[in-house]
């Protein structure tokens, strides 16, 4: 069959969305392939997963889709902008904003309208990065635009056909821009997912059926498990409503320009607590915790129109969970948020591990967001972390590389206060910015910024994690099940066990300079282990103060930190 997106036929908000739909399905085949394109030979892939929880953003919101082609595209982009994980997922969310913007008063478009699109997207993921780096999915986006552009002064306007065609092409370039993908032997993992995406694309334009995509939409109708006998004719209502909302404001009703969430907020904190609420666009998402979810709707509605509304009874869960025994996901379980008082400072971080959790909130931490390497936080994780944080200016410490852009992006879209991303990289950094952080002497916000920044410089964070494949790197030969030590992305050591490795990893380290060493054990260090990477410290560097946190954290045995 013909592709459907040719010359004479036009592309609408409904199979815009089918667009969007078996792109994420085809990604959904192939995540486990292009997280394996990890330059580096530790289990941390995470570009396949996080591109299609951002596409599946996308999904989401493109399911209430009008033939309407423009306000389709921007409901696709909107949900992609708000579960944007990751800097490939992030850069993924760009592209698709600028195609929005690109299609913008649009009803439909012509295969040249959609090419114009595709230049405003490649655009918008240029512009989301600081310093864009040429051989990732960037490079890929702007190629396969670019040729496909120029095939349809040629006469050729199979336009998603020539933009696979040279996304392949430019994808096997990489390695040739890149010398760390070369190095690695490997092509850029961002830039294969966005191949696969548009090759999911293809074949609904194909009219090729997707199981996976109707499997989705058949499953999605499922019934919601209600344990009725959890709330009965003599029940007290406790707990009240769990009451969320998405709601399209009207230009009949708003200024949508200058609407302000606060006339919301303001006027929920009267009802109820656990309030979280942003807007995106011209899009609001309310959540709030209440015994009367008839005032919620009837207050939002002067200002728009409902696009979904989820209400459950707290009551009815609450009793479930304490007197049946239920699988975990049959319903939503609350969590009963104690809502903070107004502060003029807050500080949002982000780590993985019960133990280093605790140490930052322990250091004054008003919100930590579980994630880390391989569970990167969306940036509508970090939107719902600042309202309840809850404070006129609110620090973020990503405490990783892969989690900053996903940050920025959420800081941007924030309106409620003025968010500030601290650009630590490490958990090491995020540690030393957050023992700086005071916010009783100093009462400026960039200066405590400043302070935060400051204490990053110098840090060392070196980690140990199982090699997951044969390679050689920095001159050290690896083998699928050594222990490898490194800092940044340097190898530095490597053992046939993690203390091994962790004891020669210490060994490579410059301690002159540092005073302070912390020593974190991961998920799977035994207090035995740690006890032996310690001992080791202690006699290689009698000098140093030494803190042991038994962290938790997954991935990395042992993170050495020194300050």
């Amino acid at each position: 069959m013909d592709n459907v997106l040719a010359e004479n036929t036009k592309l609408d908000g409904l199979l815009y969305a089918k667009l969007i739909c078996g792109g994420a399905s085809n990604l959904r085949r192939h995540v486990q392939e292009i997280n394996d394109l990890n330059v580096f030979p530790i289990p941390d892939g995470d570009t396949g997963d996080n591109m299609l929880l951002t596409m599946m953003g996308g999904v989401e919101a493109a399911k209430t889709a009008s033939k309407n082609l423009y306000s389709t595209a921007r409901k696709a982009a909107d949900g992609m902008l708000l579960s944007a994980r990751g800097n490939s997922g992030v850069i993924l969310s760009q592209f698709f904003d600028g195609i929005a913007s690109g299609l913008e008063g649009l009803e439909e478009a012509d295969v040249f309208q959609v090419g114009n699109a595709l230049r405003e997207g490649v655009k918008h993921a240029y512009e989301s990065v600081l310093e864009p780096t040429e051989g990732t999915i960037l490079t890929v986006a702007k190629d396969a635009t670019e040729y496909a552009c120029s095939m349809l002064s040629e006469g050729s306007f199979d336009i998603n056909k020539n933009f696979i065609s040279e996304a392949k092409r430019s994808l096997k370039r990489t390695p040739q821009l890149l010398p760390v993908l070369e190095k690695a032997h490997v092509v850029d993992s961002g830039g294969a997912g966005l191949v696969a995406i548009t090759e999911g694309m293809e074949n609904i334009l194909l009219g090729k059926e997707d199981s996976e995509i109707a499997d989705a939409k058949d499953n999605s109708k499922q019934p919601v498990k209600i344990a009725l006998d959890a709330f009965t004719e003599d029940s007290v209502l406790e707990f009240g409503y769990c009451t969320e909302l998405l709601i399209r404001l009207q230009n009949a009703k708003t200024d949508i320009g200058a609407f302000d969430t606060k006339i919301i907020t303001d006027y929920m904190h009267g009802i109820g607590n656990s309030i979280v609420c942003y807007k995106t666009g011209s899009i609001v998402k309310l959540h709030v915790h209440t015994m009367t979810p008839d005032k919620v709707l009837a207050f939002c509605q002067q200002f728009g129109e409902f696009l979904n509304i989820k209400i459950e009874n707290m009551s009815l869960q609450h009793n479930s969970l304490e007197n049946e025994e239920k699988e975990e996901d049959d319903f939503y379980h609350p969590e009963q948020v104690v809502e903070k008082e107004h502060k003029d400072f807050a500080v949002v971080a982000v780590a993985n591990g019960n133990g280093i959790i605790q140490a930052f909130k322990d250091l004054g931490a008003d919100e930590v967001i579980n994630g880390g390497q391989s569970m990167n936080p969306s940036a509508e994780d970090f939107i719902e972390a600042f309202d309840r944080a809850n404070a006129d200016t609110i620090f973020v410490l990503p405490n990783n590389s892969n989690i900053i852009l996903a940050a920025r992006q959420a800081a941007q879209m924030y309106r409620n206060s003025d968010v500030r991303v601290i650009e630590s990289k490490s958990i090491g950094c995020g540690y030393a910015a957050m023992s700086m952080f005071d916010a009783e002497t100093c009462t400026d916000a960039s200066e405590i910024a400043e302070q935060m920044t400051d204490a990053m410089q110098g840090v060392v964070n070196a980690s140990v994690s199982i090699c997951v494949r044969d390679t050689d790197m920095d001159g050290i030969e690896l083998h699928s099940g050594d222990y490898v030590g490194f800092a940044g992305k340097k190898i530095l050591s490597c053992g046939k066990n993690a203390e091994l490795a962790a004891c020669a990893l210490v060994d490579s380290l410059d301690f002159e300079d540092h005073e302070i060493c912390i020593l974190i054990g991961g998920a799977d260090a035994s207090a035995e282990g740690i006890s032996q990477v310690r001992s080791h410290i202690e006699a290689e560097h009698p000098g140093c103060e030494i803190y042991e946190i038994d962290g938790g954290q997954d991935i990395y045995n042992y993170v050495i930190v020194l300050e």
